[in-house]
């Protein structure tokens, strides 16, 4: 299928942007287009106009600062992918990055683009909810900072207001001796995941310390696991606390069922997941 007719504009800075976004009140806005325009095809979004960032500068970068590394919204995800300051600042994401599609899809997708489209399946969502990461956003009246566990509000639906852009991601540095994994099931390689767990766990004198558990593609937005969270600290690594964590977080879960699994199947491949993360991020816990 074709779009629906939309008006295209190629703005030169992230100004011009803003003030397009802020003149078209039905006006989306395109960062790699992987998501969008596939919606677009299927005439699923009706924007009237069409506001690319893919013509401006300054939006694609990933420098480590204090205590954080930042992401510009541009990102590509390849780019992140094959990046030392994301292998050794957010390893998680490094971990995850592999997963999202094929090579070529992460040559066009942008590390903005995915968590802006919220897509609940989507691994990207799921580090920074995982990470706790805050989300700069900026509109022609300003700019203001999201923390991850307010951004992702339902299904394809964030925090952002209709003239808003995400322009940057900081992702909180892992404390040293923090083990980071990421685990999905999908029907074929570069399939959205059905289900995908995230693990951050860090282990001090033989005890877990600090976790971070997500699961993504059980509900409308990446689901945080804090019961289990708060279970997995002051147990003993490698006593088996993996599963019966992973079992208390899947016993909390309410997926739906669809042509490609049931509920129940769900929750099962999520506490098999849940419990394979824990234990890899558990295995490789230095920096």
């Amino acid at each position: 299928m074709k779009p629906p007719p939309f008006e295209y504009f190629a703005p030169r800075s992230t100004e011009e942007a803003l003030s397009l976004l802020a003149e078209h009140d039905e006006a989306k806005v395109l960062a790699g287009g992987q998501s969008l325009v596939p919606l677009l095809a299927l005439r699923l979004a009706r924007p009237t106009a069409l506001i690319d960032l893919g013509t401006v500068p300054g939006l694609d970068y990933i420098r480590r600062d204090d205590g954080h590394v930042a992401v510009g919204a541009m990102t590509r995800e390849r780019a992140a992918e094959r990046s030392d300051v994301i292998a050794s600042g957010v390893p998680l994401l490094a971990d995850a990055l592999p997963l999202v599609g094929h090579v070529a899809i992460r040559n066009r997708g942008t590390v903005g683009g995915s968590a802006a489209h919220a897509d609940p399946s989507a691994e990207i969502p799921a580090v920074v909810v995982a990470l706790d990461a805050e989300l700069v956003v900026a509109s022609a009246r300003g700019e203001r900072t999201i923390p991850a566990a307010d951004f992702y509000q339902g299904f394809l639906t964030t925090a952002l207001e209709p003239d808003e852009v995400l322009t940057e991601i900081r992702f909180p540095v892992p404390a040293s001796g923090t083990g980071v994994a990421f685990e999905e099931a999908a029907r074929r390689h570069g399939d959205f995941a059905m289900v995908g767990a995230a693990a951050s766990v860090r282990v001090e004198d033989g005890k877990y310390a600090d976790a971070r558990l997500v699961v993504m593609g059980v509900s409308d937005t990446p689901v945080r696991c804090r019961e289990a969270e708060q279970a997995l600290v002051g147990a003993s690594a490698g006593s088996g606390a993996a599963d019966e964590v992973a079992a208390v977080a899947a016993q909390q879960l309410s997926p739906p069922s669809d042509l490609h699994g049931t509920s129940a199947y769900r929750k099962h491949l999520a506490r098999v997941l849940l419990r394979r993360a824990i234990t890899r991020a558990s295995a490789g816990g230095s920096q």
